[in-house]
C-alpha cells in the first residue's frame, strides 16, 4: 500500500497548488460574480476539482508505472528520477498558475492556445513581459526558487522505501492503479470523457474561468487546435453541409454561387471613368470607447473625430474576433472567423486565397502590405505575399526610424513610409491597393516623446495614451496625404482589428466587440451609418466606392446595397456567437447552444431560438468547409460598363 500512499501524496500536492490558484482568482474577481448566488459561485471549486483531478492523473501515469515495476536494485535511481519528474511538473504548474493572473488581466480568460502560440516569438513576448510585468515575473521566480528548495529539502515523499517493498506486491497494484488513473483522467461515465467544457456550468463567464485549470486549459487548447479539423468542428455539433450553406446564404443574403460559394457580381453605386486607389489602415486594438463618433471619449481621438465629419463613420460596427489575424483576414479578404487557427497561419490558405490584392490585380493595381514590426509575426509576410500582394514592407525596410518599440517602428514612421510609397506609385502612374497595420497601441505601450500631450491622471505607458498616439499618427497620415495628388483619387479606410483587452462576464462580451471605422474619399460627404455592421461590410463598402463593378466572394455587403442585413458572426476564444439584430445565439464545443437577447450592452437569457442556433452551427461548418476545400478563392474579375 506504500505505492498508493506515495501517489496520493503527489496527487494532493498538485490539488493543493491548483486550489490555491483558484482561490486567489475567486477572491480577486469576486465582485464580478454578483449576478449569481454565493452557493452557485462555490461550485467553481467542485467543477474545478474534476479538471484538477484529470490533470494530476495524467501527471501520475509515469510515477505510477515506475513505482509498480522497478526492481529493488534500482530503487535509489528511480526514486531520484521520480522526484525530479514531480518537481519539474510542480514548477511548471506553479509558473502557469502565476502566469494566469496577468494573462486574465490581459485577455480576461485562463491561459489558452495563445499562451503556447506566443512562445514562437520569444523576442517580442519576453520584452513585453519584462517591461509590463516585472514585479509579477520577480515574484514568480522567487516562488519557483523557494518551492524547489523546500521540495528538495523537505520532500514528504518516500519513494525509495515504496520501491523496496516486494516487487510482486507492487506488480499486483498495476491494474487497480491503472484503473483509478483511467477513471481520474476520464472523469466521466458518459460516452465521451470530461473536458474543458465541463467547467462551463454557468452563464457568468468569469466563474467558468475560475473553475478551469490553467495547465489543462493550455494542453486542451493545443490539442484542439492541432487535431484534425473535422474532429474540431464535430465538437460544435452536426449539420448537413448543404443545409449549412443554405442557412448561411439566407442569413447573409448572398446567393451560394456555382463554382465559388458566395461569389457574385456587385455593380458599383458610384460609377467612375477611372477607378480609385484603396488604402485600408487597420488600427491595433482601437475600441469604440476611445472614439467620439462611436460613443466613446472624443478627447482621446480628436483627429478621428475631425475626420469623421469628412466621410462615412460607422457608429455601430462590430469586429469578428479578438485577435489581430482575424481582423486582418476580415479587412483584407472579407472573411469571417474560423474554428481553430485563423487562415493567416493555416497551410491551405497560403496561396489562392481571396484578397483585395488578388481581386484588383487584373485591373492593373499594384499592392503592398505595410507594417512596422517583423513580417514573420503571425505569418503575415507569407500570407500576404502568397495571396496576391506584390510587396510586404516591414521593420527592416525602415531607414533611421524616429522611434522603435518592442513591436517595431512607431505609427508615425509607418504613415510616413506609406505616404512615400503611395507617392512613388503615383509618380509611375500606377493604381494601388494597400493594407497598413499599426502596432503602437499594444502593450507595453512604448511611446515617443514630444508627439502628444499625455493624458493627466492616466499612465504614460497606458492604453489611453497609446490610443491618443495612434490617433496622432492617423492625423499625421491624412495631413501628409492631403498634400499629394493621390489623395483625391483614393478611398481611405481607417478601422480597428478588434477592441483592446476584451473582457466581461457574459459568455461572449458583445459590447467589447464594438469598434470604430470610417471611410474617406473625394466626393463623399460627412455622414454616419448607425445600423449594425461587420468588418466584411466595411470592406465591401470601400470596394463599392472605388467606382467599378467587381466580382468577389466577400461575406458582407456594401451599406449602399439593399442586400445589407444586420448580422454578425463573432468568435471569442473557442465560442461562436451569431447576432441578428439584437438576438444572439451562442455555441461552444461539446455544449448545448444557447439563445440570448442583447440589451443594455449585456446578454440576457432567452428561450431557445432553434433556427438561430442551427444557423450559428451552420456558419462554423461553412467556414471550415470553405477553408478545407479551398473554396474562398479569387474569381476572374468581371467588369461591366459603369452605368
Amino acid at each position: 500500500m506504500l505505492v498508493f500512499k506515495e501517489l496520493l501524496k503527489i496527487y494532493f500536492l498538485f490539488i493543493a497548488l491548483f486550489f490555491l490558484g483558484r482561490l486567489g482568482l475567486y477572491i480577486l474577481y469576486f465582485d464580478r460574480l454578483s449576478d449569481i448566488s454565493f452557493a452557485e459561485s462555490l461550485l467553481s471549486f467542485l467543477y474545478g476539482l474534476k479538471l484538477d483531478t484529470m490533470t494530476a492523473s495524467i501527471i501520475l501515469i509515469i510515477p505510477a508505472f515506475l513505482l509498480s515495476i522497478t526492481p529493488k536494485m534500482f530503487a535509489k535511481i528511480i526514486a531520484a528520477l521520480i522526484n525530479g519528474y514531480v518537481l519539474i511538473f510542480l514548477l511548471i504548474a506553479l509558473y502557469v498558475e502565476n502566469a494566469t493572473f496577468p494573462f486574465i488581466a490581459q485577455y480576461d480568460v485562463r491561459p489558452n492556445y495563445l499562451f503556447v502560440e506566443y512562445l514562437k516569438y520569444p523576442k517580442e513576448v519576453s520584452s513585453m513581459i519584462l517591461k509590463e510585468y516585472p514585479m509579477q515575473l520577480v515574484t514568480a521566480l522567487i516562488m519557483l526558487i523557494v518551492t524547489a528548495w523546500v521540495y528538495l529539502r523537505f520532500s514528504p515523499l518516500q519513494l525509495e522505501v515504496a520501491i523496496r517493498t516486494p516487487l510482486w506486491r507492487r506488480m499486483l497494484l498495476i491494474l487497480p492503479i491503472g484503473a483509478l488513473l483511467f477513471i481520474g483522467i476520464r472523469s466521466s461515465v458518459g460516452h465521451r470523457p470530461a473536458n474543458i467544457s465541463d467547467a462551463l456550468y454557468c452563464t457568468n463567464r468569469m466563474v467558468n474561468e475560475i473553475a478551469k485549470n490553467s495547465l489543462y486549459s493550455i494542453g486542451y487548447a493545443y490539442y484542439s487546435y492541432s487535431k484534425e479539423s473535422d474532429k474540431l468542428i464535430q465538437s460544435y455539433g452536426d449539420i448537413n453541409v448543404n443545409e449549412a450553406y443554405s442557412r448561411v446564404s439566407q442569413r447573409l443574403n448572398i446567393p451560394k454561387g456555382q463554382k465559388i460559394p458566395f461569389e457574385r457580381l456587385e455593380a458599383t453605386h458610384f460609377p467612375a471613368k477611372k477607378s480609385k486607389n484603396l488604402v485600408i489602415f487597420i488600427q491595433e486594438s482601437l475600441g469604440s470607447q476611445f472614439v467620439g463618433f462611436s460613443g466613446g471619449d472624443v478627447n482621446i481621438t480628436p483627429n478621428l473625430e475631425k475626420l469623421s465629419h469628412e466621410g462615412l463613420a460607422f457608429t455601430n460596427l462590430f469586429s469578428n474576433g479578438t485577435r489581430s489575424i482575424r481582423g486582418l483576414s476580415a479587412m483584407t479578404s472579407g472573411w469571417l472567423p474560423l474554428a481553430g487557427e485563423e487562415v493567416v497561419k493555416r497551410n491551405k490558405s497560403q496561396s489562392d486565397f481571396f484578397t483585395v490584392a488578388s481581386l484588383l490585380k487584373p485591373l492593373g493595381y499594384k499592392s503592398c502590405f505595410i507594417y512596422g514590426g517583423e513580417g514573420r509575426f503571425d505569418n503575415m509576410r507569407s500570407w500576404y505575399m502568397g495571396n496576391g500582394f506584390d510587396e510586404v514592407i516591414e521593420q527592416k525596410d525602415y531607414v533611421n526610424p524616429t522611434f522603435v518599440s518592442t513591436w517595431g517602428v512607431s505609427d508615425e514612421d509607418l504613415v510616413i513610409k506609406a505616404n512615400e510609397k503611395f507617392k512613388s506609385y503615383t509618380q509611375k502612374n500606377e493604381k494601388f491597393v494597400s493594407v497598413m497595420f499599426s502596432s503602437s497601441n499594444h502593450s507595453p505601450f512604448e511611446l515617443p516623446n514630444g508627439k502628444i500631450d499625455f493624458i493627466e491622471g492616466k499612465p504614460r505607458q497606458g492604453v489611453e495614451n497609446a490610443v491618443k498616439y495612434a490617433d496622432f499618427a492617423i492625423g499625421r497620415f491624412f495631413e501628409l496625404a492631403k498634400k499629394e495628388s493621390y489623395y483625391k483619387d483614393t478611398v481611405f479606410v481607417v478601422v480597428a482589428d478588434h477592441n483592446v483587452r476584451v473582457y466581461g462576464d457574459d459568455l461572449v462580451p458583445v459590447n467589447m466587440f464594438h469598434i470604430p471605422a470610417l471611410i474617406i474619399t473625394n466626393g463623399l460627404k460627412g455622414q454616419k451609418f448607425d445600423k449594425m455592421s461587420t468588418q466584411p461590410d466595411v470592406l465591401a463598402t470601400a470596394l463599392d466606392l472605388i467606382g467599378t463593378n467587381l466580382t468577389y466572394p466577400i461575406l458582407g455587403h456594401s451599406i449602399y446595397s439593399d442586400a445589407k442585413k444586420e448580422v454578425n458572426l463573432m468568435m471569442f476564444n473557442d465560442t461562436f456567437a451569431l447576432r441578428v439584430k439584437d438576438k444572439v445565439a451562442i455555441i461552444q464545443p461539446n455544449k448545448t447552444a444557447l439563445t440570448f437577447t442583447y440589451q443594455n450592452e449585456h446578454l440576457k437569457a432567452a428561450p431557445h431560438d432553434i433556427e438561430l442556433e442551427k444557423d450559428v452551427l451552420a456558419f462554423v461548418k461553412v467556414m471550415d468547409d470553405l477553408y478545407n476545400k479551398k473554396l474562398f478563392r479569387s474569381p476572374s474579375t468581371i467588369c461591366l460598363p459603369n452605368k
